[in-house]
């Protein structure tokens, strides 16, 4: 079975930069990885869920929402995740957290990796995303691409999302990461097959 790896924007904020920096780091994982996985992008401004609204807890499983069945589905079908996340008050931003907090089964037993941003590279939103992700037993790999605003960017604008134009130095720390994630991703797909 093909492995199947999530690039999850994690912004919803209208004039993010989240969809630059996920489809950058998209194309370069199908680039970088071939045929060892298949790629897709997950945007949660497209996914579109609200506030948490399950009347029971996510561990106990059987939600009861539409919006929340999609979810699942759509995050049981993949090994891995690459989260794409900017910094917001020195953590991940709502839509994100909120959006791991809909789903725990789903979220067992895969890997994650990192792709952060912000003006210290975004890497305190990173230390709150792994606390999160290790709580629905999600191994997070070390390697992570802390992208620079004032490195990163071509910002002219502070209201506008700009021009994203990475340093050269990313993409090999960006390939060493894909690496660690589909190490990762492979063995522990053992534990999600059924006995």
């Amino acid at each position: 079975m093909t492995l199947r790896l999530a690039v999850v924007s994690g912004s919803t904020r209208p004039g993010r930069r989240a969809a630059q920096v996920a489809e950058w780091a998209r194309a370069q994982a199908v680039a970088h990885l071939g045929d060892r996985a298949q790629v897709d992008l997950v945007d949660l401004a497209d996914v579109g869920l609200p506030l948490l609204d399950e009347p029971v807890p996510a561990a106990i499983g059987g939600y009861r929402n539409e919006h929340t069945q999609r979810w699942a589905e759509l995050v049981d079908a993949f090994d891995g995740f690459v989260f794409v996340t900017p910094e917001y008050n020195h953590s991940m931003p709502a839509a994100l957290k909120n959006a791991i907090d809909f789903l725990f089964a789903e979220w067992r037993n895969k890997a994650a990796g990192f792709v952060s941003y912000g003006l210290n590279g975004g890497t305190r939103a990173v230390e709150h995303l792994r606390l999160t992700l290790a709580e629905v037993s999600v191994a997070c790999v070390r390697s992570q691409v802390a992208l620079g605003l004032f490195t990163d960017f071509v910002v002219t604008d502070p209201a506008e999302p700009g021009t994203f134009a990475p340093a050269g130095h990313h993409d090999a720390i960006l390939a060493r990461m894909l690496d660690e994630l589909v190490d990762w991703s492979t063995a522990l797909r053992g534990l999600r097959v059924p006995r």
